[in-house]
């Protein structure tokens, strides 16, 4: 009774266009009384004031923060021109510039929205005029940033550590064989493409040319390098890393004169603004964790479960089909922080690596990024494009094919997600 409660409410509430930080509140309120609790609601601050006292959150707003730097001091362009350089002589040339361009970037963010709004315009424009589809360019876009939750810095990544008691290096060299897998996909994907549909081409990049822009982009592509070096060396904290990250963008800013007190103070506020969200939807996930806790929730479903499926893999493939529908309406981490406490004891009993628990559960989770009616990328992306946002909806759709296949290969082979961090960490 007391989970039907829960989830109605706060499925209710959705409906009703409640935010979502507001709808988990209200409805663990509602699950509280229902659960006879009406007279110690005092229990619920307590939890949410000990659901965000974790050290180990410290480094999203650091996280953020480095990604929205990078967006400030103005490194997209120059992202942009390295992948050029380096792909733009292929069959669907800069669609294939598109994809690297993400994967070089998401080593900035970790954000997927924060990739389709810096490097959206530049790619949109660039691909408009040199004759791509908009609908195609725009498709493209939402689809290549798919990747940025799975390279360093990734709140994403961090939040699922902080809730699966996980070590956040592992989840974040976990994440880098998976992104690459992801990118290769695509690339193949648009090389599929252009035997049947006659992309714009454009002459190879000189080696000269091919220096230069790598010359100029690479200052960006050692934010990752910072992050991850710290924290595997034990030098840094995830924390310390992020705070690293900043000051080493703050310091490109300075160098190519592109900072601008503006932009800063835009990147600042939007920082605490995303954060701000995030750790309220946290703080009240904890009081519904708790309550699901003591109402044995998770176990009790994890006995039914076990009874009904007997194999790990076809234990994922069910949760994939869940959360592939869930991603359509709840935004990556709340539907985490909805799902994880829930799923965990199942995990455990199947026997599942926690970490590639995490990687198959993301790869789930952000392809709702281009799903409707939720699907945040797509109305970016129509934005930045101009164009009808069921325009960008039918040519997403054929990238479908290379993403789920890349999600079924991650779930049958864990290797795919664990040998980075058994290589460098040993088995965990």
């Amino acid at each position: 009774m007391t989970a039907i409660a829960l989830f109605a409410g706060f499925v209710a509430l959705i409906a009703l266009k409640v935010p979502i930080a507001m709808a988990i509140g209200v409805a663990v309120v509602m699950a509280l009384i229902s659960a006879g609790f009406a007279d110690t609601l005092w229990i619920l601050p307590m939890k949410v004031i000990e659901g965000v006292d974790n050290a180990s959150l410290l480094a999203i707003p650091f996280f953020v923060l480095a990604g929205n730097l990078m967006n400030a001091v103005g490194m997209t362009e120059r992202i942009f021109n390295l992948a050029n350089a380096l792909v733009g002589h292929f069959r669907a040339g800069l669609a294939q510039v598109n994809v690297l361009a993400s994967l070089l970037f998401a080593g900035s963010t970790g954000a997927a929205v924060a990739d389709i709004a810096g490097l959206g315009t530049v790619e949109i424009k660039a691909m408009r005029e040199r004759g791509y589809r908009t609908s195609f360019a725009a498709a493209i876009t939402t689809v290549s940033a798919i990747v940025a939750p799975f390279i360093p810095p990734s709140v994403p990544l961090v939040v699922y550590a902080f809730l699966s008691n996980t070590s956040v290096a592992r989840m974040f060299l976990a994440g880098i064989v998976p992104a690459l897998v992801v990118a290769g996909a695509l690339m193949l994907f648009n090389r599929l493409l252009a035997t049947r549909i006659d992309f714009p081409s454009q002459p190879r990049a000189s080696a000269g040319e091919i220096w230069r822009h790598a010359i100029d982009g690479s200052a960006a592509l050692l934010t990752p390098a910072i992050i991850m070096t710290g924290i595997l060396t034990g030098t840094t904290t995830a924390a310390e890393a992020g705070i690293l990250a900043c000051g080493y963008t703050l310091l490109l800013g300075v160098i190519y004169r592109t900072i601008r007190l503006q932009t800063l103070w835009k990147a600042v506020t939007e920082t605490v603004l995303i954060t701000s969200l995030i750790m309220v939807i946290i703080g009240f996930a904890r009081g519904m964790g708790w309550l699901l806790a003591i109402e044995r929730i998770p176990q009790d479903l994890a006995f039914y479960v076990s009874g009904v499926v007997d194999e790990a893999f076809i234990f994922l493939i069910i949760v994939i089909i869940a959360v592939l529908i869930v991603g359509c309406f709840i935004d990556g981490v709340t539907a985490k922080l909805l799902l994880v406490p829930i799923l965990l004891p199942l995990v455990d009993g199947f026997g599942i690596d926690r970490v590639h628990f995490g990687i198959v559960l993301q790869m789930s989770l952000i392809l709702g990024l281009a799903t409707p009616p939720l699907g945040l990328g797509l109305y970016i992306v129509s934005r930045i494009a101009a164009i009808p946002v069921e325009d960008v909806i039918r040519a997403v759709l054929p990238f479908f094919i290379p993403l789920v296949l890349v999600l079924v290969l991650l779930a049958a082979l864990p290797q795919l997600s664990l040998f980075l961090p058994n290589l460098l960490l040993g088995p965990g």
